[in-house]
């Protein structure tokens, strides 16, 4: 049994998953952790010619030491990865989830690889897939032991008549599909178990008010109109065990509808999941006629002002593309790393009004190449 209680007044929200009396424990859920889950899950012809583009995040996060660079260097490798893909023709979804398994393995950001530590020394990891032509939709939540979650939603999506798979059932789902089991080990990066180490004991949210959280995203529209977006977690840093967050929850921690747009969001999932702010930002564009980025603006804004008396709001940022091709990016966290490509340009950055530019070209091989513009 799944069950959801929210509380008007504050926002806060709790769920729980196949247990005995579950409205209790979803009350418990809300009152006595910071943990919360939720799920959500006309169509019309998109148009053809359009010119493909994808942007990917690494984390509304501070980042500390040289990890700038590196995520800089890791978002501009995903956002490449995708958009080779999509000037060749391939599908926005393809697009997507092949620029998020560059950034989950990739140990500078808390996805797959570098994945941070539960309260009893585990990796959970969360991922989600969309596609905004059809509104299928494919999640994992809880899962152990996989390289590529992302990889694992996008089976769900396609090879079952499920939305999401958590826990034991997302990893029986990666026996069935031949999904190779890894160790955790090989998940721990030597940062995350000193993290944990120092954490150990402590306020779940004591490392994301000082530094955030680096989960991995992408939204992608390629040459048919078609959108999809991907997100990827590894979670918070000494989370109780079963713990979501927003991030595989369509309609939460992002969506996507061709005749909308496509959303990622990162940051507080528990803030991010009071709000359900990739919806938020969704009917905003849908029925205010808002672009992309005006809609994102605004509801992050009043994200801020509704959680300002709310337990842990630390914040959030989010990328999207409209149904107009349009990529964009909003946060409100110090840094958020970021990466978009579009009409054989490539653009990066972490800091506010960073913007460093790239042009794409073939070489005598027909090698995609990139080269810094100066």
């Amino acid at each position: 049994m799944e069950t959801v209680i929210m509380d008007g007044r504050t926002l806060n929200t709790g769920a729980e998953a196949a247990v005995k009396n579950p409205i209790v424990l979803a009350r418990m859920a809300m009152e006595h952790i910071s943990c919360s889950v939720r799920s959500l899950v006309s169509r019309e012809k998109t148009p053809t010619n359009v010119e493909p583009a994808i942007i990917v995040h690494g984390g509304a996060v501070a980042f500390p030491g040289d990890k700038k660079e590196k995520a800089l260097e890791g978002t501009k490798e995903a956002a490449f990865k995708g958009y080779r893909m999509l000037i060749d023709g391939r599908s926005a979804l393809d697009a997507v989830q092949a620029a998020i398994c560059v950034l989950e393995n990739n140990p500078t950001f808390d996805a797959g690889t570098g994945s941070p530590l539960t309260s009893e020394g585990n990796i959970e990891m969360d991922a989600v897939i969309m596609d905004g032509r059809t509104l299928n939709t494919g999640a994992v939540a809880a899962v152990k032991n996989v390289k590529n979650p992302i990889v694992l939603a996008r089976m769900v999506m396609d090879h079952t008549d499920h939305c999401l798979l958590v826990g034991q059932g997302a990893n029986q789902f990666a026996d069935e599909e031949g999904v190779p089991r890894i160790p955790k080990e090989n998940l721990i990066t030597e940062e995350n178990r000193k993290k944990f180490k120092d954490s150990f004991g402590k306020a779940l949210t004591t490392d994301f008010s000082t530094r955030g959280h680096d989960t991995v995203g992408a939204v992608a529209i390629d040459r048919n109109g078609n959108i999809a977006f991907g997100t990827s977690t590894g979670g918070i840093t000494n989370k109780r065990p079963g713990r979501v967050g927003d991030s595989p929850i369509a309609g939460i921690g992002g969506y996507a509808d061709n005749n909308v747009g496509g959303i990622s969001c990162t940051g507080h999932g528990e803030s991010i999941t009071r709000v359900a702010l990739a919806y938020d930002i969704i009917s905003l564009m849908k029925y205010t006629n808002k672009c992309t980025q005006e809609a994102a603006d605004y509801a992050l804004d009043q994200m801020d002002m509704k959680l300002r008396n709310a337990k842990n709001n630390f914040g959030a940022g989010v990328i999207g593309i409209g149904k107009d091709g349009n990529p964009v990016y909003s946060f409100r966290t110090e840094q958020m790393a970021w990466a978009w490509a579009k009409d054989w340009k490539l653009h990066n950055g972490v800091n506010p009004g960073e913007n460093n530019t790239y042009t794409i070209k073939t070489d005598a091989n027909g090698e995609y190449k990139l080269n810094k513009d100066e």
